[in-house]
């Protein structure tokens, strides 16, 4: 029974990984599709390519939500724990995604785990869950956003006499580069918290004597989410790139840069699980910004806003509800 279950959990957090990356394919390619920098189906071949790559290079990531965020028992209780996680943030995903909104997959996961742990009496690590969780969450997208609105303005005094013809063709260019290092940070990042989850069941139903990820996992979540990154996420790709503020090329780039640069800081220096979402979409609106206020849409922004304050409480309701059935069903 427990074989059983652990394959199931396996099963449904690789679906996770799926709907993380289609749900955050927009993330990598939404700047560089609305400015017609990539089509849709290159921007997302190209998103794919590199998401496998960046979820090969580092575990640090992993660890920090397999160790760092709770902690289960080594028993079919803990498995039952991180299965009502994993569906928590599944639903929690589709939901947003139907709706169009860029929420967080990676705060979705964590929200799941935190609920299942208060609903199964179990452990939280607060202290982690503040350090690692909620402290990046805030300071993160603030990065984004100032560092964005600087680059961008470094950029508009750097070219502004240039021939706006040619600068528009080279950033366009440069849009290539800087999509697949987007991708290669959302790989770095989203991938890595679903092979924590694998892990932490590998540990839990004492397959693994210790918390290291083994190269199966590694494999299976990294082409998990690249299949789902490739398969595309057309509702919330429109809302990042063309419905919070109409970018062009040299604001694609900027954007993109900057959100890469955090999500890779994060990652490897910090081992920090911060979320894609919030950091492109900060940034497209700190390059927005430079234009004018008005240029962004703050409607727009504000529910994306809301999406993110309620992934969190929303996924761990879920979870817990996701928690209770399952004890039910198994008559614990």
């Amino acid at each position: 029974m427990e074989t059983f279950g652990l394959i199931l959990l396996i099963v449904v957090a690789l679906g996770f990984d799926f709907t993380n990356g289609f749900h955050d394919a927009a993330n990598a390619i939404a700047t560089s599709v609305s400015t017609r920098a990539l089509t849709p189906r290159t921007a997302l071949a190209l998103a794919a390519v590199f998401n496998l790559a960046g979820s090969l290079v580092s575990t640090k990531v992993a660890a920090t939500v397999g160790k760092g965020i709770i902690e289960v028992p080594k028993t079919h209780e803990g498995l039952t724990i991180v299965f009502a996680a994993v569906v928590g943030a599944i639903v929690w995903n589709l939901v947003t995604w139907y709706f169009g909104l860029p929420s967080s997959s990676s705060h979705a996961l964590i929200g799941g785990l935190v609920g299942a742990a208060i609903a199964s009496s179990g452990t939280v690590k607060w202290h982690g869950v503040v350090k690692k969780v909620v402290v990046p969450m805030i300071v993160s997208p603030l990065v984004g956003f100032i560092l964005a609105f600087l680059f961008m303005l470094i950029v508009l005094w750097v070219f502004r006499r240039a021939n706006p013809r040619r600068v528009n063709r080279g950033f366009k260019y440069g849009q290539w580069i800087s999509s697949a290092a987007m991708s290669y940070g959302h790989g770095l990042q989203d991938a890595q918290k679903t092979m924590g989850v694998i892990t932490l069941a590998l540990v839990t139903t004492h397959h693994l004597g210790t918390f290291v990820v083994p190269t199966w996992v590694k494999l299976t979540c990294a082409v998990a989410i690249a299949l789902g990154t490739y398969s595309g996420g057309w509702r919330i790709m429109r809302t990042l790139g063309r419905r919070v503020f109409k970018l062009d090329n040299a604001a694609g780039f900027s954007a993109q840069t900057v959100a890469s640069g955090v999500l890779m800081t994060t990652a490897y220096v910090y081992a920090a699980p911060i979320s894609t979402t919030h950091v492109i979409t900060s940034s497209v609106l700190g390059v927005g910004a430079t234009r004018k206020f008005s240029a962004v849409r703050w409607g727009v922004a504000g529910n994306i806003l809301t999406a993110w304050v309620l992934t969190l409480p929303m996924a761990a309701l879920v979870a817990a509800a996701v928690y209770g059935v399952t004890q039910v069903v198994l008559g614990g």
